[in-house]
């Protein structure tokens, strides 16, 4: 046996599709309710309009009407400009895939403009954060034992700009970050070596110590590599070598923890079973004060 519905149990069927088919659309509008507002808008009203939302903080606005900005009059002043802008945006809001397809587009199609050296400025800053995770920011991870791919772009953008554009108003706050980012690429180099040598790998150790001081030198991490050496040199019977790197240590940092013989001093293990405890390594128990 059928049952069919009754007359009224198919009005208010129909009734709740036509409400909820109704405030669908009204929410497929209003996701497109700043797209709508700018459409038509004079370029200099609309940018106007993205730079009240930069002013503000209203970064995915910006991204918005300068988008609306871009498609609507894709050649112009208002358009290099639109663009610059837009990646900016993008990097505050920490859209970084976005902003480096931004900032690429800028340097293809204006390869000579006069804010170039800025847009590789930023290229660098967006490579320095790009890999910037909620937990690292909260724990305070280690960046130095994360993938350094993007640093290492950030680094080679730095590098670009100082060395096309040596007199850029950016350039000599990218030589400081250059100086930040092989750091880090130093203290990659010494935890590596000191995790052989935790593990009784004399030879890679003093091979990744000398790694270090040949592909860093001067870091801030050189007489740690030093000390490195002498411990694995010592370890491996090599005596002169490792008087050499003690003297050389004596010389250069004389206060140095393992010419005292307490070096290096490994976090206590029971410490990984606090996930709240941060990293640390035998670098951050060192005291040098």
């Amino acid at each position: 046996m059928i049952v069919r519905p009754s007359p009224f149990r198919r009005t208010v069927l129909l009734l709740l599709v036509i409400v909820m088919t109704m405030s669908g659309c009204a929410r497929i509008k209003g996701v497109f309710k700043d797209e709508d507002e700018n459409e038509g808008v004079p370029v200099e009203e609309l940018y106007d309009k993205g730079q009240g939302q930069m002013h503000g903080g209203n970064w995915s606005g910006a991204v918005v009407t300068y988008r609306r900005l871009l498609a609507q009059y894709p050649y112009g002043p208002y358009t290099e400009q639109a663009l610059m802008e837009t990646a900016f945006a993008q990097y505050k809001m920490g859209d970084n895939e976005e902003a480096i397809s931004t900032i690429d587009r800028f340097l293809r199609t204006y390869p000579t403009h006069k804010n170039t050296p800025y847009m590789y400025y930023l290229r660098g800053l967006v490579n320095s954060s790009r890999d910037t995770v909620f937990l690292q920011r909260v724990w305070k991870l280690d960046a130095s034992r994360r993938d350094l791919a993007t640093p290492n772009q950030a680094f080679s953008d730095f590098n670009t700009l100082t060395e096309r554009y040596p007199n850029s108003r950016y350039t000599a706050d990218a030589r400081q970050r250059m100086v930040a980012l092989r750091n880090m690429f130093a203290r990659h180099e010494i935890e590596t070596a000191l995790y052989y040598l935790r593990r009784d790998a004399w030879v890679a150790a003093a091979d990744r110590a000398t790694y270090l001081l040949e592909t860093y030198p001067q870091s801030e991490f050189q007489n740690d590599a030093v000390a490195v050496l002498a411990a694995a040199y010592t370890e491996l019977g090599n005596e002169t070598l490792a008087a050499d790197a003690r003297r050389v240590l004596q010389q250069n940092e004389p206060d140095h923890p393992f010419l005292a013989g307490d070096w290096p001093d490994y976090p206590w293990n029971v410490r990984k079973l606090n996930p709240f405890a941060g990293e640390k390594s035998a670098i951050d128990n060192e005291d040098r004060d």
